[in-house]
């Protein structure tokens, strides 16, 4: 059953339409260049602290590490030092790059105009899927992914496993962009979504638990189609963590 929340946008439970609504699977997607994965991998491994700042990186031992060739490793710090996880110098190697503290606050400012822009976009969204009865599969997966990331981020507070939250922090974010249905703004956000993820780890332990506890109610005004208090929601939310991080971290 469908709950009316207005005259005009409707919600749901995830009792009556999240579970027999079933979705047919995603085609299989084929694995990611060698490139791509050891990129993915030492990104990983600098957020989370696996390979810390000031740590000297060779094709080598990196290539030891994570059991490819030299060449995907070449290009992939080429690639890392372009995103600016990695430094590196003539003659004197690569290293893992320092957390930008002194960017932070830029990056938050980025993030809060666009962040809230696609909070508005996702919820107007809604509104329109609702307004025809039944969203088309492609929205409704994107809504159920969601559901799946919110459940998994409760689990891993409720297990003091908050080294979890900084990547489902990042794919609860990039799916609300994926709702809004705009290409352009989803682009932007997965541009600066690895160093999302850095500074939210490295802040996890002090803001990760209320931060993810957020999440919920911006899904309330998305599925509600309350375009001003999605877009509210989703803006005080990212403000919050800048003013948080910028108190304990900044210079």
């Amino acid at each position: 059953m469908w709950i009316r929340c207005s005259s005009r946008h409707r919600t749901i439970t995830r009792k009556s339409y999240l579970e027999r609504s079933p979705v047919p699977h995603s085609p299989v997607r084929d694995a990611p260049a060698p490139k791509q994965r050891v990129q993915d991998e030492i990104r990983r491994d600098i957020i989370s602290g696996a390979l810390s700042a000031g740590t000297r990186i060779t094709e080598a031992s990196l290539g030891e590490k994570y059991g490819i060739s030299r060449v995907p490793v070449r290009e992939a710090l080429h690639a890392l030092e372009a995103e600016g996880f990695v430094e590196s110098k003539p003659y004197a190697g690569s290293t893992v790059a320092a957390i930008p503290v002194d960017d932070a606050d830029d990056l938050f400012a980025v993030r809060e105009a666009l962040e809230a822009a696609t909070a508005r976009r996702a919820a107007k969204q809604a509104a329109a899927q609702f307004s025809v009865g039944v969203p088309d599969s492609h929205w409704w997966k994107t809504r159920k992914d969601i559901a799946e990331i919110l459940d998994s981020g409760d689990a891993a507070i409720e297990a003091d496993s908050l080294n979890l939250l900084p990547e489902l922090n990042v794919r609860f974010h990039l799916g609300v962009a994926e709702l809004s249905a705009s290409a352009s703004l989803t682009a932007l956000l997965r541009q600066i979504a690895g160093k999302i993820e850095w500074l939210y780890a490295a802040d996890v332990g002090s803001r990760g638990r209320q931060a993810w506890n957020e999440h919920r109610s911006i899904m309330a005004a998305i599925d509600a189609g309350d375009v001003s208090t999605a877009e509210q929601r989703m803006g005080g939310h990212v403000h919050q963590s800048r003013t948080g991080y910028m108190d304990r971290f900044a210079p």
